[in-house]
């Protein structure tokens, strides 16, 4: 990483828990790490009426609780960068002052005109906010490049991001808009590509020829916590697929691109949207699965069921599982299966992409003791980030006895390494002008239009079960049912990525 112009950082929705957490923390590593230009300078904007040493001591308090660098000594510096207005988000007078105030910090803290706007607020306001933007100029880029960073959901549906893409794109163009997925920013998610297209022994074999089946997973051991009116309007498909797990499969399954140019990478992940096999509505109960998690026991402790989670309605049909099976219709990946399974209140916290390669033509190590479990490349994005190679050995002793044994990395095992958390990464790319880990609109419209006739079914045909399952199982039983293969299951992965096994110790 290297240092960038002088800049100006907007945060809109300053007051609030992802501002707190996350946006300001990462600032922070950059700053520390001399990634920020001297001439920087952060603008909190909210509703809440708080005076700039109000928001500095806040602040301050959020770097030293969840900062993730080492280095505290730079905060106290750090902080004295910062300022502070409030603002009504949706009344226009507000954005004439906000431009006044803007003018006035370049000028007196001789900041040019280089501009992110970050939008941590509700979705509703991602159309409004840009346009008052727009409406006093503050998109023009002739004094220095303005971006707009907008957090998912980019939409609700196909039909409302289409006019979430139209009111932006009424005033902004499209290189100012940069969709943020911070599962993209995640240092294995990257590694994706690494693992793919710098190794000649595994990009051979990364096809239709010599893959059975692809698997993505992304578990949570939480539930809705204090989301429940959230997840209400959203659920698993929504929240989870239709965004993180997608993009993911987009890096899994893409073409080389032709270089690491953002827009070259962009263009074989947007190839990958274009060719998802369409799910005929019809086959949705036969290709997607939901459930909702129910009241259970987990180590001795009661646990509440969807249903009675604060904010949600009694009788909900909210998915809080998503589990699809889909092809890819193309030359490399045609009549290869994908499975995508997202859930809250699962055994255990892991995402991570599994190759299922096929089996051996065959078998010639036969027999009773014999462990003919195919070949497994497991990626690990998160926790305990790493890749782990499952293949077979001879056990040691006479006769010609298989095991399956692992041959795994680790990120942790790089000691001398720091590694960016993924706000950091995606706000220092964000900076630089690199958008090659953020959705571009056409990404977004394909991945709604795949989704679209899942969402309409699960809304409308209320014939289509909703399954519920326990409060720390692995999601229905259902879902099994998806993998038409009876000696192939899902893979149960364990915290640890090296373990294996639904009985293990999570």
């Amino acid at each position: 990483m290297s240092n960038t112009d002088s800049l100006l950082y907007v945060i809109f929705g300053a007051s609030g828990d992802l501002t707190r957490r996350k946006l300001v923390p990462a600032l922070y590593s950059l700053f520390i790490q001399k990634l920020l230009p001297e001439n920087f300078a952060l603008l909190g904007v909210s509703r809440s009426e708080m005076t700039n040493e109000e928001f500095r001591e806040g602040m301050k308090e959020a770097v030293n609780e969840f900062r993730e660098h080492d280095d505290a000594s730079g905060i106290g510096d750090f902080v004295q960068k910062l300022y502070y207005t409030p603002i009504r988000f949706d009344e226009a007078p507000g954005y004439a002052d906000l431009k006044t105030l803007i003018d006035s910090l370049r000028r007196d803290l001789q900041i040019g005109g280089n501009t992110v706007f970050y939008l941590s607020t509700p979705p509703e306001l991602y159309g409004v906010i840009p346009q008052h933007l727009a409406a006093v100029g503050l998109q023009h880029q002739q004094d220095g490049w303005k971006r707009v960073i907008i957090e998912k959901p980019f939409g609700y549906d196909l039909e409302s991001a289409i006019r979430l893409k139209d009111c932006l794109l009424r005033d902004w163009d499209e290189s100012q808009l940069f969709r943020i997925d911070h599962y993209l920013g995640k240092e294995t998610v990257q590694n994706l590509l690494v693992t793919r297209f710098s190794n000649g022994m595994f990009e051979p074999l990364w096809n239709r020829n010599y893959v059975h089946h692809v698997e993505i997973t992304s578990a949570e051991s939480i539930g809705v916590e204090k989301r429940g009116g959230y997840y209400e309007r959203s659920g698993a498909l929504r929240d989870m697929v239709q965004n993180h797990l997608l993009q993911v499969t987009a890096l899994t399954a893409m073409e080389p691109p032709s270089s690491l140019e953002p827009g070259a990478i962009r263009n074989e992940i947007l190839k990958v949207f274009q060719s998802l096999q369409p799910i005929r509505r019809e086959d949705v109960p036969k290709v997607a699965i939901r459930g909702q998690y129910l009241a259970s026991t987990i180590k001795g402790k009661p646990t509440p069921g969807y249903r009675e989670e604060a904010g949600v309605s009694p009788d909900s049909l909210t998915e809080t599982y998503a589990a699809i099976k889909f092809y890819i219709d193309n030359w490399r990946w045609g009549g290869v299966p994908f499975y995508i399974r997202s859930g809250k209140r699962l055994p255990t916290r892991v995402t991570e992409v599994v190759i299922h390669f096929k089996p051996t033509p065959h078998f010639l190590f036969s027999g009773n003791n014999n462990h003919q479990s195919p070949n497994q490349l497991v990626i690990r994005i998160q926790p305990d980030e790493g890749i782990l190679l499952k293949f077979g050995m001879k056990t040691p002793g006479s006769g010609f006895d298989v095991q399956t044994v692992n041959m795994d990395f680790h990120y942790r095992d790089l000691s001398n390494m720091r590694i960016p958390s993924a706000y950091e990464r995606l706000i220092y790319d964000s900076i630089k002008g690199d958008a090659t880990l953020f959705a571009r609109t056409e990404e977004v419209l394909e991945a709604w239009k795949f989704l679209t006739p899942v969402i309409e079914a699960w809304k409308e045909e209320h014939e289509v079960p909703l399954y519920g399952y326990p409060a720390g199982t692995w999601g229905p039983d259902k879902a099994d049912d998806l993998i038409e293969d009876k000696e192939i299951t899902w893979r149960y992965p364990c915290k640890n990525l090296s373990d294996d096994g639904i009985f293990c110790e999570l």
